[in-house]
């Protein structure tokens, strides 16, 4: 049985659709006929070559959505027909300290990795250890939510880890890919969300999605503002420009805390004053682990959180991909396997 494929053969190759042999799940995998996938700015980390080791040719995709299709040996949990999601994680030691602590990146004994590991979601059909499968509710669209998850549950997982209380007030720093997420996760947290972004084009669409006040951070201070409405229990910073982390830090209330979930290009500079006066701090954080996920995508469930895409057929690949590391798509972009 074969088939599609969309493969890059050497770090920095072009991809190319490829005909393949369905692959057969091992002991305690799972094999996941795939319905979309999202194309997230780390798959570069595969088509540039930018992780040691990776095995090639290889095919990206953490942010999956598809059916399971068989299940081998040892899987009790999952069975044909399910509906279930896959994202960057795959799995990890778990005995290891840093496991432990949750600090998957840093665990040097087995930590697996979606699309680098072992090959992702660009394809027809894919397989993956049991662990890292989300149940995936029958009522979300496998189109409408992939990006769910990864940058989904980036989002969700850093607000509900952030120490924020329903009713604090919570500012999400860029409405993009990550924010205009943020955005809806927040609100719907019961936190009182405020948008910041460049210029007042985006201040619809932020209010459309949640939030009760925005800040354009080309007209505005947007510390001095944060703090006319008393500060920042929580800043989440999803862009990746340093200077507008830095930015906002004033804003920030007495054991206010940055969230950082956007890699900065640059880094970043913070002065420590503001943080030992007022205890503030900086703090980054990860993606999260299929059970992450999988409350990502009840959650999202039961409020009506969706992210806005940008669909491509499978066999423009390039094209989407190219459309997302350019910065110009509008929101996320999604392959789709029909």
């Amino acid at each position: 049985m074969k088939m599609k494929a969309a493969q890059i053969s050497k770090a920095g190759g072009d991809f190319e659709l490829a005909e393949r042999d369905v692959p057969e799940p091992q002991a305690g995998w799972v094999r996941v006929k795939v319905e979309a996938c999202g194309v997230c700015h780390s798959d570069s980390v595969v088509k540039e070559g930018l992780f040691p080791g990776i095995p090639y040719p290889r095919v990206p995709g953490h942010e999956v959505i598809g059916v399971v299709d068989a299940v081998g040996s040892g899987v009790g949990q999952w069975k044909a027909g399910q509906r279930v999601g896959i994202g960057w994680h795959g799995g990890n030691c778990g005995y290891c300290d840093n496991c432990r602590r949750g600090n998957f990146f840093a665990c040097q004994v087995n930590l697996l990795t979606t699309g680098i590991s072992f090959d992702g979601g660009y394809a027809e059909y894919m397989v993956a250890p049991s662990i890292a499968l989300a149940s995936v509710p029958d009522d979300l669209s496998a189109v409408e939510n992939a990006p769910l998850m990864c940058a989904g549950v980036t989002t969700f997982n850093a607000l509900r880890n952030s120490g924020a209380r329903p009713g604090d007030l919570v500012a999400v720093l860029g409405v993009g890919g990550l924010g205009h997420l943020g955005v809806q996760f927040a609100a719907r947290m019961g936190f009182k969300t405020v948008a910041i972004a460049r210029g007042k084009d985006k201040e619809p669409l932020a209010k459309k999605l949640g939030a009760v006040d925005y800040i354009d951070s080309q007209q505005k201070n947007p510390a001095e503002e944060l703090t006319k409405l008393g500060g920042a229990n929580v800043v989440i910073a999803t862009v990746t420009n340093a200077e507008a982390m830095t930015a906002v830090l004033g804003g920030l209330a007495a054991n206010g805390v940055l969230m950082v979930i956007g890699a900065p290009t640059s880094p970043l500079s913070v002065d420590p004053i503001p943080l030992l006066l007022g205890q503030r701090s900086v703090k980054g954080w990860y993606s999260g682990t299929s059970i992450d996920s999988q409350d990502t995508l009840k959650f999202s469930a039961l409020t009506g959180v969706k992210s806005m895409n940008e669909v491509f057929p499978f066999e423009r690949v390039a094209q989407a991909y190219d459309l997302m590391m350019s910065g110009k798509a509008r929101f996320r972009v999604v392959l789709t396997m029909d």
